[in-house]
């Protein structure tokens, strides 16, 4: 993702409350399976211009064992941004998920998503999006698969609505590249992120830390971001909802599964 339009919202929630109003269910220090391999149990929709849980075009669905993201039912994109939300909130947590770009990127997809797609932490809660709105409040792990040709690093950061803290200074760029290597084709990738509340998370890939950053935020320069901040009383975000983006680019994920851990 690349960028992020404003809007504004009749109902909000606080996305910065105690680690301790977050999903705690999970044995802490085991991992669970977020997606069961079989259907979208635990998981709703919500894509832009359509209503929370309608799953336009079927644009996720299980087959073989396989979470895919897929357009072939659209006649073209315009611009229906989508996100698959699981249903419990986290704080702090490890994830794991191996995924894979394959095809042809959807028809009238923008430049900037080919082979593009994402997780959003920290995010919203999708009843309290727009119908119109494109992204989740939250914080993105960016997913990107090379072209082929070029250099593009994945598990990136980008922050619609949000800001973080990088080397001791708030940092608002809306992306960030991480210092992994490229995966070009449709090889399977395995990406893992820590999440430490508000304190910090970070982007591991091969076992190693590709990108870490502190203090996640709310962006108040963002009308939307403002808002929630306002109902909060902080800017800072402790935790929220775990979604998989669909950008136009079809991609596949086989494994998405979580640990909760100790608080720190």
């Amino acid at each position: 993702m690349t960028r992020f339009t404003t809007f504004s919202a009749l109902i909000f929630v606080s996305l910065a409350i105690p680690a301790s109003g977050f999903s705690q269910t999970a044995e802490k220090g085991q991992w669970i399976q977020l997606f069961n391999g079989k259907n979208l149990d635990g998981w709703t929709p919500k894509i832009r211009y359509h209503d929370l849980g309608e799953n336009h075009a079927s644009t996720f669905r299980v087959e073989d064992g396989i979470l895919k993201v897929g357009y072939e039912k659209y006649d073209e994109f315009n611009e229906t941004f989508g996100h698959l939300f699981y249903k419990d909130s986290f704080s702090n947590y490890r994830m794991r998920l191996e995924y894979r770009f394959v095809g042809d990127q959807c028809k009238g997809g923008p430049g900037w998503a080919l082979r593009n797609s994402g997780v959003m932490v920290h995010g919203e809660k999708p009843e309290n999006m727009a119908k119109d709105q494109d992204f989740p409040v939250s914080i993105e792990v960016q997913l990107l698969g090379g072209d082929g040709k070029n250099n593009r690093t994945t598990s990136n950061l980008c922050t619609p609505g949000t800001n973080v803290f990088m080397k001791g200074k708030l940092f608002k760029p809306h992306c960030t590249s991480s210092s992994s290597k490229t995966y070009h084709g449709p090889q399977w990738v395995t990406a893992e992120i820590e999440v430490r509340g508000n304190k910090v998370i970070k982007h591991v890939l091969d076992g190693e830390v590709v990108l870490e950053y502190t203090k996640p935020q709310l962006d108040e320069r963002d009308d939307h971001a403002k808002e929630l901040a306002e109902k909060a009383g902080t800017v800072m975000l402790d935790g929220g909802t775990i979604s998989l983006q669909s950008e136009s680019h079809p991609v596949h994920f086989r494994k998405v599964e979580l640990m909760v851990l100790e608080d720190e």
